[in-house]
């Protein structure tokens, strides 16, 4: 009996930590942007969401038609981004910039940050000329 009760145990303590490892995976799926193409643009910060779970930067930009558009750029934890100096002030509304993402597959006006550069010079995250 007690052979029993123990891999009894043993199976739910699996299966328990199999159903809570997957949503946890899943969540931090980066499969929904492009591997294969970093896309530039520059326009107007409109907010940066300095906030759990990920930060977001909204930026207007004007698309080829010459309307504004609006993009939304994800990016990592505030606990992460703080490590690295990253601040709420650091992407302050209304400056321009110019941002490098990796934009979603689907085509939507979004896409996973990889750098940014602001007129002055500063460049924030991976920017290679």
């Amino acid at each position: 009996m007690k052979i029993v009760n123990s891999l009894a145990l043993r199976v739910l303590v699996a299966a328990g930590f199999l159903f809570a490892i997957k949503p946890t995976i899943a969540h931090h799926s980066f499969a929904g942007f492009s591997n294969d193409e970093v896309k530039e643009f520059t326009g107007t910060i409109k907010e940066f969401q300095f906030r759990n779970p990920h930060v977001w930067i909204q930026i207007l930009t004007t698309n080829a038609e010459g309307q504004e558009e609006e993009w939304s750029v994800e990016w990592g934890s505030p606990n992460q981004l703080g490590r690295r100096g990253i601040r709420p002030a650091t992407f302050p509304p209304g400056a321009e910039v110019t941002v490098r993402i990796r934009p979603m597959i689907n085509g939507s006006a979004a896409g996973a940050f990889v750098g940014a550069k602001f007129p002055d010079g500063t460049i924030i995250g991976q920017w290679e000329d």
